[in-house]
């Protein structure tokens, strides 16, 4: 018998001020639960700072999904409305469109720049935004003469 759980409560008993680490890793561990497959998605780094997740959301057009980016995660919900005359018998419903909820949690400084949907593909360009004062800073050195150093 394979045993996939992991016990993290002696880290979080022992560790102060790392909430959003713990998340991280609590969440990942809940990874595998019902419809954690659904909908599928590729995430794709385009640079150091920049990525894309693309998402196959069937039936859904850009009123249907709700993509929420706060406290450091990123939620994506969908509801796609399906719509079926009553006259209409389905043979065969293989097109999915269910409801789901992907979540994902962001490095910091990540932010979302742009979302677009096309042809069941929903697409984010994501981008880390570095605020000026937390980049690195090159400290420039002068040349002085050795006798005004003291």
């Amino acid at each position: 018998m394979i045993h996939n759980s992991v016990d993290l409560s002696p880290l979080f008993r022992t560790a102060v001020g790392f909430d959003r680490m713990t998340n991280v890793l609590d969440n990942a561990l809940k990874l595998n639960g019902p419809g954690a497959s659904y909908p599928p998605y590729n995430i794709e780094k385009i640079s150091n700072e920049k990525y894309k997740i693309l998402l196959a959301v069937a039936g859904c057009s850009a009123e249907d999904i709700d993509v929420i980016e706060h406290n450091g995660s990123l939620t994506i919900k969908g509801k796609p409305k399906i719509s079926q005359s009553n006259d209409q018998e389905i043979i065969h419903k293989g097109i999915a469109g269910r409801a789901f909820e992907r979540k994902f949690e962001l490095a910091d400084f990540l932010e979302v720049k742009e979302a677009k949907i096309a042809d069941g593909l929903l697409e984010l360009r994501l981008e880390r935004n570095v605020p000026e004062e937390l980049q690195p800073k090159k400290v420039s050195i002068k040349t002085v003469s050795p006798q005004s150093i003291q």
